[in-house]
């Protein structure tokens, strides 16, 4: 029996919204194996109808219009009323969420990822999933996340304890937004990072050269750049440390 667009979008969109009310916390029963079961056949019979009721590029588009939703009415509203330290906390449970709703969707809609989207030469679910999350979050928030680590950083320079373990999940976030690339990482968090290393030692030397002998100088120099690797290995990407070290010692 053929099933209808908007009919199995009824069901499949019923699914969504409970996966998404239990990321959200709100009060819903166990997703079950056949509550999943439903919606992968639901979405296997729409994309193996015979012509014109193969579904496949509308539930490919709805699948990407679901996470846009979701995103415009529950995720940035939440980001919007939280500020200094809030916000980077807030982004990295929206983050994580994320990435567990595009797991949850992909393999409802796993059917396209192995047959449609090859025949098409599309993009595949989980990248789509995170192109919606880059598009519309990663863009907004991106330029605060990053005042918000490069302060955290100099605080934990100056001897502050900081919490390293949100460093870590926010700089991750530079990371895997890129989807494999790193030049999000690159362009928008290291390349201020190493600035603003720069500034900071330049600060310091200028102080040391005038109080210090040249042995203590050394010595500090010497600390500096144990700090700077030390930091590297608990929360920046490996690929930035020779360039870290190299500011230090050109200051």
């Amino acid at each position: 029996m053929e099933i209808e667009l908007e009919q199995g979008w009824e069901i499949i969109e019923r699914g969504i919204t409970r996966l998404k009310n239990i990321l959200e916390g709100l009060p819903e029963p166990k997703f079950s194996s056949a509550n999943y079961m439903e919606l992968y056949t639901t979405v296997h019979t729409m994309c193996t109808q015979k012509a014109p009721h193969d579904y496949s590029q509308q539930l490919y588009d709805r699948y990407r219009e679901s996470i846009e939703d979701y995103i415009n009415s529950m995720v940035l509203p939440s980001l919007r009323e939280k500020h200094d330290e809030f916000l980077p906390r807030e982004l990295v449970k929206r983050w994580a969420n994320h990435k567990v709703l595009v797991r949850w969707l992909s393999h409802i809609f796993h059917y396209l990822d192995r047959e449609f989207i090859p025949r098409r030469s599309l993009l595949p679910l989980r990248e789509v999933g995170f192109i919606c999350f880059r598009n519309l979050v990663y863009h907004a928030f991106y330029r605060d996340l990053r005042v918000s680590v490069l302060s955290l950083i100099d605080q934990e320079r100056e001897g502050e304890e900081i919490d390293r373990a949100l460093l870590k999940n926010v700089v991750d976030i530079f990371v895997e937004i890129g989807t494999g690339q790193m030049d999000y990482y690159v362009h928008d968090f290291e390349a201020a990072m190493l600035r603003a290393t720069v500034a900071y030692y330049s600060g310091k030397a200028s102080n040391w050269i005038q109080e210090d002998s040249c042995p203590d100088y050394l010595l500090k120099v010497e600390e500096c750049l144990r700090s700077e690797k030390d930091r590297v290995s608990r929360y920046l990407h490996p690929s930035s440390e020779p360039k870290l070290l190299e500011v230090v010692i050109e200051i």
